[in-house]
């Protein structure tokens, strides 16, 4: 995600769009901020009875209001709960969790990439999310990674794009050809960063073939270790200027245990976040689309209605 920008695109079919945008109106109106603050804190800390665990393990996690959402155990990928499992939405920034697996998977990430001057025009000309990045500085491509998935820099995800593809276009159809290999068969992606262009739609991905990305990812080591961090700093150095980012991931030192993995935000997909955390040896994945909010800043309401519900499950 990012603040005070955009991040989607999908394809959805045009009654499922319809069913979504309703659902977002719909609460809208009653959505007030102090509101989803004191949510988040009494969720986290609430620690429910066993007997209380029984009762919601049959009914599933209480008060999620995403358009659609999944949890799932982390190493196996069973799903324990879903909602609209297989409906295709747009999933804003969350796409740069494939733009970094397919950098990933390329390798070289010592590379020292330079940042094109283009850049700045495609971030102004989207309202995007930005890492800052300056034409001319020199990266590597690690570097670049997270500027990407930290502060969700769409400069770093174009950067990258045209380094590996090479070229924008070559790009997106790696990006397209790994979630064929992966299985992902209800899910396209028409650019590299969630933006939505060229329509809101035109990429789209579902809970369950989202669920299965976010998995592939945290087999990464660097992935795992760049998603967990809280922020990232490189120093002026030789080539490039300073660097701070922060990670606009929202349970990230407020949820204890969570260790990842991306958000995202635009006016068409809602507030979106593929979420992983682990306590005592257990490991949940999650994922919410199209949840309530205001503003573009991700909160986390959802995704810990779903985790507090999962870690108060017997025998996961």
């Amino acid at each position: 995600m990012g603040a005070g920008n955009w991040e989607a695109f999908g394809g959805p079919a045009t009654g499922v769009l319809m069913v979504a945008r309703a659902r977002r109106a719909a609460r809208a109106s009653g959505w007030v901020g102090a509101a989803v603050l004191a949510a988040c804190v009494a969720l986290a800390v609430t620690a429910p009875s066993s007997a209380a665990s029984q009762a919601r393990a049959s009914a599933g996690p209480i008060g999620v209001q995403a358009t659609a959402a999944a949890i799932a155990v982390a190493s196996t990928g069973q799903v324990l709960w879903s909602r609209d499992l297989n409906t295709e939405l747009p999933m804003a920034s969350i796409t740069k969790v494939m733009t970094a697996l397919v950098v990933i998977r390329a390798g070289d990430l010592g590379r020292r990439i330079t940042v094109p001057s283009a850049v700045v025009g495609y971030v102004q000309e989207h309202d995007a999310s930005s890492a800052g990045l300056r034409p001319g500085d020199t990266l590597t491509a690690s570097q670049l990674l997270a500027g990407m998935l930290l502060p969700s820099g769409a400069d770093a995800a174009y950067t990258l794009a045209a380094a590996y593809g090479p070229g924008l276009g070559a790009f997106i159809a790696k990006m397209n050809a790994t979630a064929r290999l992966l299985g992902m068969t209800r899910t396209h992606f028409s650019n590299f960063d969630g933006l939505p262009w060229p329509t809101g739609y035109s990429t789209y991905s579902t809970p369950a073939n989202l669920i299965k990305l976010g998995r592939v990812a945290m087999i990464s080591a660097l992935f795992r270790s760049i998603v967990d961090r809280r922020s990232y700093r490189i120093a002026a150095g030789s080539g490039h200027h300073a660097y701070f980012w922060q990670n606009l991931n929202p349970l990230l030192g407020g949820y204890r245990g969570a260790i990842g993995i991306k958000t995202g935000y635009t006016p068409t997909a809602g507030h979106c976040l593929l979420f992983e955390a682990t306590r005592r040896g257990r490991t949940f994945i999650g994922v919410d689309l199209d949840s309530p909010g205001l503003g573009t800043m991700v909160n986390g309401a959802d995704a810990i209605r779903m985790l507090n519900w999962a870690f108060s499950l017997p025998g996961y």
